[in-house]
């Protein structure tokens, strides 16, 4: 019997699966996507139990993927099932219209969302900034939450903020329901003040990278360092986050105690990374992105998996001797001519309606 997927309220009336499925991966630019196909996997997942989707409006082509899962939960499983489905989306302006950005732009982007998900409300819409030294980004963010009021958006998030920038959030007033940050055993920055202030707050972590793209796996235990170029964005991207840890040498050493911890509880490495983070304090739910219905499984055995102490202080034991990364949430990432920033787009939003 499959074990059931662990669900927690993310705000009153809101429950979420603690496992949800990402949707970065069904971009393109990972591979060609058969876009028949991936329906059939998302239903998949959710007859599984993992009953909330993550995406994004600068996401090519993944909301209007999600539109037609909704599309095909209606008309085969019901008006039940279908509103049983959780689909949280970001609004991520472009980096090229911060300095003007207006009400209608927001506006305009959610309205965007509810067409190409076939919505009457938006479950959850998690806000991203490029650039602080941009000052308009409070302003938007509100302009968001007054949509939430009107009945457009349930819930406002946001993503890849930083422990200064979310205090500033609710100190003016909006109502945060999560934020979606980077967090894993490989990187913990979450940990240097935001994570405190988001459970001071009820403010849930949503996580992203758990698997570091899927370099905390079995398939990495034992390999030499990759050369580069990386197959795709995801891989240079957590190599990234793998050189910031202490370089490929500590990287297996930490790979070494996932998989006694695995051995130990008859599982994967992925599952005892993504297990690892999701016991980490604040955490909501964890984000596992994929290309097809292939490691579902795995997903949901992370969702059910328990660690004890003694595993988790061995996994410890192991990556408390990080050398990083360091900052805050998102810091390296805003360097937009620094290794991290670099490989960034930043203007993905001008795409047709």
């Amino acid at each position: 019997m499959t074990a059931a997927v662990e669900t927690c309220q993310l705000a009153s009336g809101y429950s979420i699966s603690r496992v949800v499925r990402g949707g970065w991966q069904l971009a393109g630019g990972h591979g060609a996507i058969d876009r028949e196909r991936a329906v059939d996997d998302l239903i998949a997942a959710f007859d599984a139990g993992v009953f909330t989707f993550d995406c994004a409006d600068i996401y090519t082509g993944v909301e209007e993927l999600y539109g037609a899962m909704r599309s095909r939960l209606l008309a085969t499983r019901g008006a039940e099932s279908a509103k049983r489905l959780r689909v949280h989306t970001k609004l991520v302006p472009d980096l090229s219209i911060l300095r003007t950005i207006e009400r209608r732009d927001v506006e305009a982007i959610v309205d965007r969302s509810l067409r190409r998900l076939k919505m009457e409300r938006l479950d959850l819409v998690q806000f991203h900034w490029w650039d602080y030294s941009e000052p308009r980004w409070l302003d938007a963010l509100c302009w968001l939450d007054d949509l939430r009021a009107k009945g457009k958006v349930r819930l406002v998030g946001c993503t890849n903020f930083d422990t200064a920038h979310v205090r500033a959030i609710l100190e003016a007033g909006v109502p945060l329901a999560s934020t979606q940050v980077q967090y894993s055993v490989l990187d913990r920055r979450p940990e240097n003040g935001l994570s405190a202030l988001c459970r001071a707050h009820g403010v849930g972590l949503l996580c992203y990278g758990s698997v570091a793209g899927g370099f905390l796996s079995d398939r990495w235990l034992d390999r030499p360092e990759p050369a580069q170029p990386q197959a795709n964005r995801s891989l240079v991207k957590y190599k990234l986050i793998i050189d910031d840890f202490g370089g490929w040498t500590p990287f297996q050493e930490l790979l070494r105690a996932l998989r006694r911890v695995a051995d130990r509880r008859g599982c994967d490495i992925a599952s005892v990374a993504s297990r690892f983070a999701l016991d980490l304090p604040g955490v909501a739910a964890v984000i596992v992105g994929a290309t097809s219905r292939a490691h579902l499984a795995a997903n949901i055995a992370a969702g059910a998996l328990k660690l004890t102490e003694g595993d988790r202080a061995e996994i410890e034991a192991v990556a408390i001797k990080r050398r990083g990364p360091k900052g805050d949430v998102y810091e390296l990432e805003r360097d937009r001519a620094g290794r991290h920033g670099s490989i960034m787009k930043y203007n993905l939003g001008a795409e047709p309606a």
